[in-house]
């Protein structure tokens, strides 16, 4: 029997990469093409298009193919998504304090229902009366519900009622607490679920788009999504939970790495347009988060790989402090367009805009920055106010510069709540277009790039004198100032690591280590394995980077599309939960993976949670796709002594199951 290829994707925040691998010969082919956020499908189609020919296969010759994103990250590092309705149940205001919920909810609606379970999994009344004034109107106003009950880990029943009322009358997608997880924590699993449905409609896309070309190309193989731990699940699971593929991207380079370098013990950073995810390989496994993935400066309850993501890339906006006697640069969080793409893409308008900023004899506050519509589709723009409604229709597909367009700071926040929104890109001077005018990268429009950077180097700092002589000169601090930001978030995430308080951006003695001062006391730090620089554009920065930091630098050669590898080299693993609790003696009572069961025998109550744990993980694993999985359930059983009798509190037995995915064949 003939070996089938393994497709695997990675559509990130400015490239969409594509390889084509075999599990006996590696990366046969590899491809990259422009992320097409207004149509997805045009850059998956692209990458795909390009290592088929590269490779001279039929599309026949594909098995599997395998999708990571970090589409879900960059939109909760930036703090974009769709508009959610917040549901829940059992809950009152002052919870909207805690774990940052009321933060992550911001001016998006919320509703308050009486009801909810106990911790053994009975209910209060549910009153749906709020929800059924509310929900007419607030069906026009948002493009998704999310549902959080009192305990609905341990009884369902009130999430899964709300959802269908919701569904019945508003037909927008629904999310609720229980699918995605078994912890307790009510306010936490509520933020979780509130940004799981503000990425739905975001994932729905990525996967439609996906599936629309594999379908045109008569590609009719199983489709799977990295997970934020690595794992593979189904597309149609992801669909569900999009929450899951947060660190998708970064989990899949995590595993790609693992798998080019083999190396067993090694810090992995990935550079990106949009962030810089930071890891530890130790034994040959990434490092998990027990507490669940930060990202966005939210904790949420998935978990996913121990990846600490930073707003810095090769896209960051380059941010010009001039109050000072002598001017600074900072870079990100916000990703900008980079101009040299702005340019690449409308020549025209960009670079005779620039050209005219430069012929005026004062620098102007919005010089070399534009605004553009990112394509995304206009029911996504539901629920605008008045002024940003305005505002946005003065933003077409070409770039406008700001200067003709803002006319009061107001605009300018207006502005940046479309950005917010995911709706416009900013474009603006990048590390991308630094590179560009340094002659280092090539693949934009270079001139654009150059007039942006003339342009910024006019700025006048706090004595009067222009920051930079020529565009080459701001363009190597700008670079300077990538090497330094990313050796200080490398260093942070394995201090954090190392459990060691220190913040290498205001530390004297690590900004000294890491500039080599000479002292009467002398500093220095290296790091205790390799550093693997992952990215497109991982080989100009990352030698540097390894070298401030004394350490090895390892780039693999395939460094540019390690996720895509990893999409296709990672197994499906699912897990499930169940739990024992005791309301009175000799009563056990049975939740998880199904409807709550009541036995009066404690052997027999355990039998039956190990066996339901086990069929449930079993079947979740197939149902995404896996072949032959395996099955491990660990048992913890907290039941202390208490005046020399044991007493169960509760017991929870979780089965994992993992195992390949299956691939088509002939």
């Amino acid at each position: 029997m003939t070996e089938h290829l393994l497709l695997g994707i990675d559509t990130g925040g400015t490239y969409t990469d594509a390889v084509l691998f075999s599990e006996t010969a590696g990366v046969v082919a590899k491809a990259k093409a422009l992320t097409t956020r207004h149509d997805l499908s045009v850059g998956i189609g692209g990458a795909v298009e390009a290592v088929l020919e590269q490779a001279k296969v039929p599309v026949s010759a594909i098995g599997l193919v395998s999708l990571s994103t970090t589409l879900a990250t960059n939109a909760l590092v930036e703090g974009q998504g769709g508009r959610a309705g917040l549901v829940i149940i059992g809950f009152g205001p002052e919870d909207l304090k805690r774990d940052g919920l009321q933060e992550a909810l911001g001016s998006d609606p919320v509703i308050f229902l009486p009801g909810g379970h106990n911790v053994h999994g009975g209910e209060t009344l549910l009153d749906m009366t709020a929800l059924d004034e509310a929900l007419p109107q607030l069906s026009s106003q948002v493009s998704s519900f999310a549902i959080a009950g009192y305990f609905a880990v341990r009884n369902p029943a009130h999430e899964q009622r709300v959802r269908d009322r919701i569904r019945e009358v508003s037909h927008l997608p629904v999310t609720c607490s229980h699918e995605l997880s078994s912890k307790l924590g009510g306010p936490r699993r509520a933020l979780t679920t509130l940004l799981n449905a503000r990425l739905v409609s975001m994932i729905d896309r990525l996967i439609s788009a996906c599936e629309g070309f594999l379908k045109a190309r008569g590609i009719d193989v199983p489709m799977m999504v990295v997970r934020g731990d690595g794992a593979l699940i189904s597309a149609a699971e992801a669909r569900l939970r999009p929450i899951e593929t947060i660190l998708s991207g970064p989990a899949a380079s995590l595993v790609g790495a693992r798998h080019l370098t083999g190396l067993d013990n090694a810090v992995v950073s990935d550079i990106g347009g949009t962030t810089t995810d930071v890891a530890v390989l130790d034994q040959g496994r990434p490092r998990l988060d027990g507490e669940g993935a930060v990202v966005g400066g939210f904790r949420t309850m998935v978990e996913a790989v121990a990846m600490r993501t930073f707003g810095l890339g090769g896209d960051s906006e380059v941010r010009i402090n001039d109050r000072g006697l002598k001017a600074t640069i900072d870079l990100g969080p916000r990703r900008f367009l980079p101009l040299s793409l702005a340019a690449a893409q409308h020549p025209d308008a960009v670079i005779s805009a620039l050209e005219r900023q430069l012929r005026t004899a004062h620098v102007g506050r919005h010089d070399g920055r534009f605004a553009v519509r990112t394509g995304l589709p206009d029911h996504l723009a539901s629920g605008l106010q008045p002024q940003e409604q305005a505002l946005y229709e003065r933003i077409g597909a070409v770039p406008v510069a700001l200067e003709n367009l803002l006319a009061s700071t107001l605009q300018k926040a207006t502005l940046d709540r479309l950005v917010a929104r995911g709706l416009v890109h900013i474009c603006g001077l990048t590390p991308s277009d630094a590179m560009h005018v340094l002659g280092r990268q090539g693949q934009w429009n270079a001139t654009a790039a150059r007039l942006g950077a003339e342009l910024a180097a006019r700025t006048r700092d706090g004595s009067g004198r222009p920051i930079a002589s020529t565009p080459e000169d701001l363009s190597e601090m700008i670079v300077a100032r990538l090497t330094r930001q990313s050796a200080e978030v490398i260093l942070s995430s394995c201090l954090a690591e190392d459990d060691a308080s220190i913040d290498p951006a205001i530390s004297v003695a690590v900004d000294r280590a890491l500039k080599r001062e000479k002292g009467i006391v002398n500093f220095s730090l290296a790091l205790d394995r390799p550093l693997v620089g992952l990215g497109a554009s991982a080989p100009v920065y990352y030698p540097a980077i390894a070298e401030m930091l004394g350490a090895e630098s390892r780039i693999p050669e395939e460094a540019g599309v390690a996720n895509a590898v990893g999409a296709v080299v990672g197994q499906i693993r699912t897990s499930v939960i169940v739990f024992v609790t005791v309301p009175e003696e000799g009563i056990f009572i049975v939740n998880g993976a199904g409807p709550s069961s009541r036995f009066t025998d404690e052997e027999k109550a355990f039998s039956f949670a190990r066996e339901r744990a086990e069929t449930a993980a079993l079947q979740s694993a197939q149902a995404n796709g896996a072949e032959e999985p395996v099955v491990v359930i660990r048992e913890d059983v907290d039941a202390p002594e208490i005046e020399g009798n044991r007493k169960l509190v509760e017991a929870r037995f979780t089965a994992v199951a993992s195992g390949r995915p299956r691939v088509a064949h002939d």
